[in-house]
């Protein structure tokens, strides 16, 4: 699998755990502690977007995610993804709202990484 990843957290150990998650499934990750502008971000095949790390209205960092994002081939559509943690389920269900293709629990993007990096990019 030749796939990028970019994650934007300011957590450097979660970071550091999905950068090792995503070697074993030889995907790359581009780590970035928050979306400044679109020129600083690189084309990538996926976007994962820590919830811990916004605050605020997530509708114009999803939108700058989205942006970042590889369009060909069409067969294949990049995907935003949004994590937080568990009790955070509004939060989770803001970030499908404001355009995330899906939010998950830290927990589950942790412990089903390599199967979850599969369904979002077949």
């Amino acid at each position: 699998m030749d796939t990028t990843i970019l994650l934007i957290t300011p957590d450097l150990l979660a970071a550091s755990r999905l950068a090792g998650l995503a070697a074993a499934a030889g995907a790359r990750i581009e780590q970035r502690s928050a979306i400044m502008h679109d020129a600083d971000l690189p084309a990538c095949d996926l976007v994962l977007l820590d919830l811990q790390g916004q605050g605020g209205d997530l509708a114009p960092v999803v939108a700058a995610a989205r942006a970042a994002l590889v369009q060909e081939p069409a067969e294949r559509p990049g995907r935003v993804v949004a994590f937080g943690p568990h009790v955070a389920g509004d939060r989770l269900r803001a970030a499908v709202a404001a355009g995330c293709d899906e939010a998950v629990s830290r927990g589950e993007l942790l412990g089903g990484f390599a199967s979850l990096l599969r369904r979002w990019l077949g």
